[in-house]
């Protein structure tokens, strides 16, 4: 965390005000003040505070109408209700729509602290939820959600690739969003006003691959009533996204190889080539290096493939995002009705906080689906969110896809244990420097993030 998380506070009452502000401080946390909801609200664009505490009974704009005001324009900050013990019932409703708790006056110092805890927590305080760092274009890749640093880290490698033509591989396990990554590398490259073009190489058989890709010829075979453009040339001058390509077969890389090497196809049935003019962005969720070294990948391809690599952090790396995400699914299958809208109960969210999502992204969207279709309530509660989650334990990685996982949680664990020392990790690890580069290079794991005084460890030359 960056900075200290920010609170604006709200209450008709100024002398309440300022003890709130005081004790809020004394703990470290950075407040802004206002004595009424629409001073309030022009507090909340330059204050962008991460969470919002607010009397109930008010003169002018009281507390419920401020929260839906806030719920409005930014429904993933959370906003804490303070009542009298009279108005219980309306601080209750506010829950019920979205509210992430309430508080009776008088309440006990450690009881608002711990709710005050808890909201930050579970909605991801000290960063704001712009999908990329400082001096990367949010256009391009407005449809990825993130306020995580080692994702606003890979979008900037990733702007910047894709200003050149070079091939890119995203190495990162399924359900991550690795084609909305490479729809989003288009979109920030010159390419972008071209076709956009993406073939999942596993869901096609060898037979039609060559056909699928590089076109046919009227009467190349059985069922070619007609000439047909491959996907190569259907994309000329955009993009082709080869999906899952560590499962395309060994017999046809050769060829997928030979057209990237002379940028020419040549049609099934036809006698002479077609140029082409594409740029390649290629994903997997195997580790290709490990496939070359099985003999399963051709390590040629390979660094054709591999100019540039990217990795997507799984969601169990990136927890914060989950509030986030979580809400504009909510957002999404409420079909744009705000009155159709379903909230997550604290507890639930908690849950989900929690859970390893082995599917990552893709296993979110569907349980936030699914509870959102299944919950009787406009609240999602904490059990349902449960009966999803073990809806969904039963599903077995692949062995290859474990064993990553495996490997990229033992190492971030053992950064974790040494502060970001790769010499110590390596000698925990009972691996020598250089092989424990190798492996922190294959996860996209930078070691100095895990150091807290911010110093580089020497490098050996």
């Amino acid at each position: 965390m960056t900075h200290s998380p920010r609170i604006l506070l709200v209450d008709d009452d100024k002398a309440f005000l300022r003890l709130l502000s005081m004790r809020l401080e004394s703990e470290g946390y950075e407040t802004a003040t206002a004595t009424g909801g629409e001073q309030a609200l022009s507090l909340l664009p330059t204050f962008q505070p991460e969470l919002v505490i607010t009397d109930l009974r008010m003169d002018g704009m009281d507390g419920m109408t401020l929260f839906d005001r806030v719920h409005g324009t930014n429904p993933s900050l959370p906003v804490m209700i303070l009542t009298a013990h009279g108005s219980i019932p309306h601080a209750i409703e506010a829950t019920q729509r979205g509210a992430f708790s309430y508080l009776t006056k008088p309440f006990e110092s450690t009881e608002l602290l711990e709710d005050v805890s808890r909201a930050l927590a579970l909605h991801g305080s000290g960063a704001s939820p712009e999908s990329a760092e400082e001096g990367v274009d949010e256009e391009w890749c407005k449809d990825i959600i993130t306020r995580n640093q080692l994702m606003r880290t890979m979008l900037s490698q990733a702007q910047r690739a894709a200003a050149s033509d070079v091939s890119i591989l995203i190495q990162s396990e399924s359900g991550t969003g690795k084609e909305l990554l490479a729809r989003a590398i288009h979109n920030a490259s010159k390419r972008a006003d071209q076709p956009f073009l993406a073939l999942n190489c596993s869901a096609v058989p060898e037979a039609l691959l060559e056909s699928e890709l590089f076109g046919h010829t009227k009467g190349a075979f059985t069922g070619a009533t007609r000439d047909h453009n491959g996907l190569f040339q259907a994309a000329r001058g955009g993009t082709l996204f080869l999906d899952e390509v560590g499962d395309m077969p060994l017999g046809f890389q050769a060829k997928l190889l030979r057209a990237l090497q002379e940028k020419e196809v040549r049609p099934v049935g036809a006698t002479k080539g077609v140029s082409t003019d594409v740029r390649i962005v290629a994903a997997t969720h195997r580790d290709l290096a490990e496939e070359v070294a099985q003999k399963r990948f051709r390590e040629d391809l390979y660094y054709r493939l591999n100019v540039i690599q990217l990795g997507i952090p799984p969601l169990r790396e990136r927890r914060e995002d989950i509030p986030l995400l979580a809400d504009y699914f909510l957002q999404e299958f409420s079909n744009g009705q705000e009155s159709e809208r379903k909230h997550f109960a604290p507890e639930a969210m908690e849950l989900m906080l929690g859970a390893p999502w082995p599917g990552n992204v893709r296993q979110l969207r569907n349980i936030v689906e699914q509870t959102t279709v299944l919950s009787p309530t406009s609240v999602i509660p904490a059990s349902q969110v449960q009966q999803a989650l073990k809806s969904g334990d039963n599903e077995i990685p692949p062995l290859a896809e474990a064993r990553e996982r495996f490997e990229r949680r033992y190492l971030v664990e053992i950064l974790q244990i040494t502060e970001g020392n790769v010499t110590q990790a390596a000698q925990l690890a009972k691996r020598n420097r250089t092989e424990f580069y190798k492996l922190l290079n294959r996860h996209h794991i930078d070691p100095h993030q895990f150091r807290n005084d911010g110093r580089s460890e020497d490098v050996a030359k």
